[in-house]
């Protein structure tokens, strides 16, 4: 399969997109750079890089899938917090004892963000 101009510059702006959103959510939520390299495993360096705006992450690969979910999960904390990022930020930092644990700590790997995602999504539609 050829891919066109087209198609390459679509998914390179997805990745700018995406690359962008991630690491305002983190900065919104006070997730530094280290933290942001542990959720959606990349290096500390390659992190800093994406916060500069000299790394874009690409599209398919894990660091890309576990960004959007981080970036789905700040969509969540917003709805439910109404915008306050203050609120939101301190949501991340406190034990929650549905979750048993910190959910900050919780997402640094795949099954706690999927956990946290869960709950949040519980929370923002309540059955």
């Amino acid at each position: 399969m050829n891919i066109t101009l087209n198609d390459r510059a679509t998914k390179s702006g997805r990745s700018f997109v995406v690359t962008k959103a991630v690491v305002n959510a983190c900065e919104r939520l006070n997730i530094g750079a280290r933290d942001l390299a542990k959720v959606v495993g990349v290096s500390p360096a390659t992190a800093s890089r994406m916060k500069t705006g000299n790394h874009t992450l690409v599209e398919g690969t894990k660091p890309y899938e576990l960004s959007v979910f981080l970036i789905r999960m700040y969509r969540s904390l917003d709805a439910i917090t109404g915008g306050d990022d203050a609120v939101a930020a301190s949501w991340l930092q406190n034990e929650n004892s549905a979750l048993g644990g910190k959910p900050v700590d919780l997402i640094k790997n795949a099954e706690g963000l999927s956990d946290v995602l869960r709950y949040l999504d519980c929370r923002r539609a309540p059955v």
